[in-house]
């Protein structure tokens, strides 16, 4: 008998991917976890059903967190990594020598062990000396943080369950205060392309404009994501994503990559026409 994962991207479309095995199956207080294997996109996980990251193309995603506000400021020194269980953001932060600190707080401490034994591909740096583990809620832990962090990477779940707290106002006028004078918010912005994912970025956008003068998306394609097509937030209290891009820097650091490179980031912000008429309906 043939196993299938199969995720409701609408109530119209399915992505399906058929399964060699399924690895591991639990329940956290806070969600179901699954790890499957397939001979098309190797190991993934999902949470709740909802696809995460696949062995084959996370490293897009995970890359374009990190890589773009890294290419863009010119000092960071502490960052905050919330969400982002999985490792794969830890992982491509520890690249860089000159990162001091790395805070991670994740809700959910059951994911990190589930990566940490399944999916050692993106947890191989959660034991970097650099790296600090929180297991507790990113939206009160941020709170009590003022001028403190350089970079900002928020790596969530969707908008609803564990990570629906992550994409509200209060959130990220927190971030704001919690990032010193010229620091740099990263955020996973949904996608544009179906109805009800677009209405969900649409709505992360318009809160997150409320705090920050600057706020540029771009974007990337993951085959995995509900239409391939996938944004990300980039806002900052000072620089610009593209005007303050400094490529030879970045690229003098010799940093191993898949998908990013200097010439796809000045691309990336350059969305199509129709991403940019639903963003100027809530900016």
């Amino acid at each position: 008998m043939e196993l299938w994962f199969t995720e409701n991207h609408t109530k119209n479309v399915r992505f399906s991917i058929k399964v060699d095995k399924q690895l591991c199956s639990m329940q956290s207080d806070f969600q179901r976890i699954d790890v499957f294997t397939s001979e098309e996109f190797g190991r993934f996980l999902t949470l709740d059903g909802y696809m995460m990251l696949t062995e084959k193309d996370e490293f897009i995603y995970h890359e374009m967190m990190v890589h773009v506000p890294m290419s863009v400021h010119p000092n960071v020194k502490n960052v905050l990594v919330i969400g982002a269980g999985d490792g794969g953001v830890v992982r491509e932060l520890t690249k860089y020598d000159e990162i001091e600190r790395i805070d991670m707080v994740e809700i959910d401490k059951m994911v990190v062990d589930v990566c940490r034994e399944y999916l050692p591909f993106t947890a191989c740096k959660l034991d970097d000396k650099r790296v600090n583990i929180f297991y507790q809620d990113g939206l009160k832990f941020v709170r009590n943080k003022e001028n403190e962090y350089d970079l900002i990477i928020v790596d969530s779940t969707d908008p609803f369950g564990p990570g629906e707290g992550l994409f509200t106002k209060e959130f990220y006028g927190n971030c704001y205060k919690a990032l010193t004078e010229d620091g740099i918010i990263v955020n996973q912005h949904e996608s544009p392309f179906y109805k009800d994912d677009a209405i969900a970025m649409q709505r992360a956008h318009k809160r997150i404009v409320q705090s920050f003068n600057l706020c540029r998306l771009y974007q990337a394609h993951i085959p995995t994501y509900p239409s391939g097509h996938w944004l990300f937030g980039f806002s900052s209290k000072k620089y610009h994503p593209v005007k303050d891009f400094d490529p030879e820097r970045w690229n003098n650091r010799n940093i191993k990559t898949r998908y990013y490179n200097t010439n796809l980031h000045r691309g990336a912000f350059a969305l199509p026409n129709y991403v940019e008429e639903l963003l100027e309906n809530v900016e």
